[in-house]
């Protein structure tokens, strides 16, 4: 019986840690990081600074969890890809699972995108490179031609690019993102086919 209470609870405070990441996170992209205190994160919320303390003690730990909660699943999908055949079946399933968590993290990546001190300070990037690199590792054959390994690589580019460089491509989102997936996976293909893969 006490059980689903404490279920129901933990939730609820799980959504409020999640409420408090969102509008931090908006807050940070429109007004700048610098600028942005948990005062006025706590009156966006319109709950009391004691409130949001109880979650967060500064601002640098929401970011922080911000971070470490979206990049989440890149973590999973590398433990993941570890465990895989290196067939191109995983490959580019490692591939189209990036593309969606990459879709899902999407306003913070533009932040850190846009605030590359911050990001800098806070030793975000760093940590993001190594998860980039560790999945750059579970997609490239080793033994495959530096042209193959670079095209498995530019997979993972062209995953980045969409996000960033290619915003303003075209009408539609849905096929924009389409579009990047596509030509990722065809590079996957065309390295795989080189490597000698089946």
């Amino acid at each position: 019986m006490g059980g689903t209470m404490d279920g129901t609870r933990q939730r609820r405070r799980g959504d409020t840690r999640r409420r408090i990441q969102d509008v931090a996170l908006e807050l940070f992209a429109e007004q700048g990081y610098e600028k942005t205190s948990l005062r006025e994160i706590a009156e966006c919320l319109e709950v009391t600074k004691a409130a949001l303390y109880y979650h967060f003690k500064t601002k640098e730990e929401i970011l922080v969890s911000i971070f470490e909660d979206l990049t989440q699943p890149i973590e999973d999908l590398i433990e993941w890809g570890r465990q895989q055949p290196h067939t191109l079946t995983t490959k580019q399933e490692i591939v189209r699972r990036y593309a969606a968590a990459l879709a899902e993290a999407a306003p913070l990546f533009r932040f850190m995108h846009e605030n590359q001190a911050t990001v800098r300070d806070l030793r975000i990037g760093e940590s993001f490179k190594a998860r980039i690199h560790s999945l750059r590792d579970i997609i490239v054959d080793p033994d495959a031609a530096l042209v193959d390994q670079v095209r498995y690589a530019s997979a993972i580019f062209t995953l980045h690019a969409g996000m960033f460089l290619l915003q303003d491509m075209g009408d539609d989102p849905e096929e924009k993102n389409k579009a990047v997936l596509e030509v990722a996976t065809d590079l996957v293909a065309q390295a795989h086919r080189g490597a000698g893969g089946s």
